[in-house]
């Protein structure tokens, strides 16, 4: 098989755009007919630019290869110009041509990927949830620990086993930071609403984003 061109789709997320404001993938597809879908990571920049960049990383590495040679490929890509130090923006398209590479052979073999990948290991997976607000509520449901409590109930109705929420602040790219007595005396709220609110049943997940200093995070911890 050669792979033979690329498309594009960027993909608009309705508000409250829970996931992201949008998603970028990529479909390839051989001389012989076969295709394959990709999402590429898009933290970076937007993402036209994003689906620009996939298109030339698939016109430089990609074009006229084999889809099966998904090690070579990456590690050309990987290795191209920067000596194996590429950035974050290169990593979320290469991802997206190297997933389209592996759905391009499971189609071709008639196989499920995971298979190709050492096979199935676990035959279900646990997942959990953040805690995110309806559509018509506003910001203000991040810095309310009983809206955030009952949220969490519902979403261990609906079979959630963890819930996942960030009770510290926003953060900035001034973090890190100490947190206030206030602010910690809120965290300790968020989560005893909410451990009251699921009771045994789920797992709390409290989710930082680098606002804290390390010794921030260990007076937090502490209580």
């Amino acid at each position: 098989m050669q792979l033979e061109s690329i498309q594009t789709f960027v993909v608009a997320n309705p508000p409250p755009s829970f996931g992201g404001r949008y998603f970028v993938f990529v479909k390839l597809r051989t001389r012989c007919g076969i295709e394959g879908i990709g999402e590429a990571y898009t933290a970076t920049f937007g993402p036209k630019v994003v689906a620009a960049m996939a298109e030339d990383l698939f016109a430089r590495v990609f074009q006229g290869a084999d889809p099966m040679q998904t090690e070579t490929l990456w590690r050309r890509a990987y290795g191209e110009g920067f000596s194996l130090r590429p950035d974050i923006s290169l990593m979320g398209v290469l991802s997206a041509l190297e997933m389209a590479c592996w759905d391009i052979t499971g189609k071709a073999l008639e196989q499920p990927v995971y298979k190709l990948l050492g096979g199935l290991v676990n035959p279900r997976l646990r997942s959990y949830t953040y805690l995110y607000p309806d559509a018509d509520e506003d910001e203000s449901f991040y810095g309310d620990p009983d809206r955030s409590a009952a949220r969490a109930a519902r979403y261990v109705e609906e079979g959630f086993t963890a819930v996942k929420f960030d009770p510290v602040g926003g953060y900035s790219v001034f973090d890190p930071r100490q947190p206030t007595l206030e602010r910690m005396d809120m965290s300790e709220r968020f989560c005893a609403r909410i451990r009251e609110a699921v009771g045994d049943k789920a797992d709390l997940l409290f989710g930082t984003h680098g606002q804290f200093t390390v010794s921030g995070a260990k007076r937090l911890a502490r209580r």
